[in-house]
Formats: structure tokens, sequence, C-alpha cells
């Protein structure tokens, strides 16, 4: 059950892309927008303010609002590391949305947001330490504690796509460069562009993950190898997770989380790399999918 509050506003950032809700006391969408995002500082503020009003036009005034975005917020409220959004790199970007609203704004990175919106409402809801997982283009992660983000002194808390695959085995071929610059970081094993390479090198053509998981889904051995792989080294990735954070809940969002056959084979891999076994915490499907970054953001 979620407890009552007040009406409150979630705002969505992505690359290309703005969406919005506005959710009732008690969690219910009354209404919803989306817009594109424009590549500029001023402009964004404009949309934010815009999308705003239209929401609350259409609904209640809200006293909160909360937004989830990719990149890191500083303790002044200035964003960091904010690859996809570069006009907003270095600017005080909540205290100048907070003038301009006139109310509190809370900041979160979007992984967080997923992982507080599964455990307030959500697939992992009640649970007591949460851990999200977004598994797409890229690879991140949030911890939930008792209702509560856990950021961490250098807001990275559950951000695990940039260490390394633990238990790397010959079968998982060499190493490449990640994105951030270190080599065999998780994300470089376990994104979108992973899968598409395990399928590439049994099949001998190209193809998307989700033509992988349906392939696999009518019997194709190539689609289920590269699956089968892909398992493994999911599992070897939580089991790390699980050794030290032993969450109750582990919930998987982004384009991957759709393969069905994680949710009975991981689990049953990971005891190998845990060392209690790992039998109590749960691995499940995000509630929300695609809207569980916004609705985080309203929950902030």
């Amino acid at each position: 059950m979620v407890e009552a509050v007040g009406v409150r506003i979630g705002i969505d950032i992505g690359g290309t892309k703005i969406a919005a809700v506005i959710l009732d006391e008690k969690g219910k969408e009354q209404a919803r927008f989306r817009a594109d995002i424009p590549r500029d500082y001023s402009a964004t503020i404009k949309i934010i303010s815009e999308t705003v009003s239209y929401l609350e036009n259409e609904a209640s005034p809200a006293a909160r609002i909360g937004i989830s975005m990719p990149g890191f917020i500083n303790g002044a409220g200035k964003t960091m590391l904010v690859a996809n959004l570069p006009w907003l790199q270095g600017r005080v970007f909540r205290s100048d949305l907070e003038r301009l609203l006139n109310r509190p704004v809370n900041i979160g990175n979007d992984a967080n947001c997923f992982a507080l919106s599964e455990a307030t409402d959500g697939s992992a809801a009640g649970a007591a330490v949460v851990f999200g997982v977004i598994l797409g283009t890229g690879v991140g992660g949030g911890l939930v504690v008792n209702g509560q983000v856990v950021a961490g002194a250098n807001t990275t808390a559950g951000e695990w796509g940039h260490n390394p695959l633990p238990w790397h085995e010959a079968s998982d071929g060499a190493e490449i460069t990640c994105s951030c610059g270190q080599s065999g970081c998780i994300e470089t094993w376990l994104n979108g562009a992973a899968l598409s390479r395990s399928y590439l090198s049994v099949a001998k053509r190209v193809a998307k993950p989700e033509e992988i998981s349906r392939l696999a889904g009518k019997g194709d051995q190539c689609a289920r190898d590269a699956i089968s792989l892909y398992e493994k080294r999911l599992a070897r990735a939580l089991g790390a997770a699980i050794n030290f954070l032993d969450p109750d809940v582990i919930v998987l969002g982004g384009g991957l989380s759709e393969m069905p056959s994680l949710y009975t084979r991981v689990p049953s891999l990971w005891s190998r790399y845990t060392s209690s076994g790992a039998m109590a915490t749960r691995l499940v499907k995000a509630k929300y999918g695609p809207d569980s970054g916004v609705r985080g953001a309203a929950w902030l």
C-alpha cells in the first residue's frame, strides 16, 4: 500500500524526449505529457515549465516535482557527467528550476528513479533492499533501501555497469573498450550490442536484440546459444552484486529485460557465484517498464 502523499509531478528527461506524469495522493496517474527535448539550456528550462503548467491544468496543482535524467547531480545542484545532455553540463539546473517554478525540485539519476518506482509500488513494493538494473543500450543500476534512494557520497551508488565483469571465462572472448575508457566493463558484456555480437559469432549474420529474442522463442539454436551466454554473464555480474548488497529483490528494466528466460535461468546460475547461494533474492521484471523512470521521479 502506497502511503498517501501530496499531488506530485515526475519528469523524465532523455537524450531526445521529455516525458512527464502527474500522480494523485495515492500514486494514480492523472495526466501525462511528452515532447521533444530542445538542445539548448534555456529552451530546456522553458519546456519543463510548460510541462508543469500543462499537467497542472489537466489535473491539480502539485506540491512536489521530481526529475529523472542520465548523469549525476552534486550537492550544490550542479549537473555533472551528463553525456546525453551536454547543454546541461555544469549548470545549476535544480536551482534555476526552483526559482522558475517557485517550489522544491528533486533531481535523480534515471537508474535510481527506476529502482525507486519499482520499490515504491512496482514489482519490488515492500522490499527492504532493492537493486534496480537497466539492461539496454547501456547498463545502469540504482539502489533503494527502506524506500529511500541511496545515492552515496559521490552520487554513484548502485552504478555497477562500469565495474569489470567478474570470473572471466574463455568463452567470453577478448575484452573491448568501454565508452568510459576502461576495458571489460560489465556494460560491454551485457548491453544490447554485446548480445548482437554473440549472435553474430554463431549465426554469422547481424541481428538486433529484439529479433534474437524472437528467434529464440521460435527455437532458433543460434539465438538460444547467444542468450544462454548472455544469461551466464548476467548471473556472474549479479552474483557479485548480491555478495556485497544482498538485496531482497533485483528488478530488471530496459529492452533486454523482455527476454523471459532471464527470470528462471539467471537465478539458477548465480548460486555458484554467491557465498550464500542467494536463494532468498528474487529476480523480477519491472512492473511499469518504460514508465518506471518518470514514476520514480515523481516519488523522489
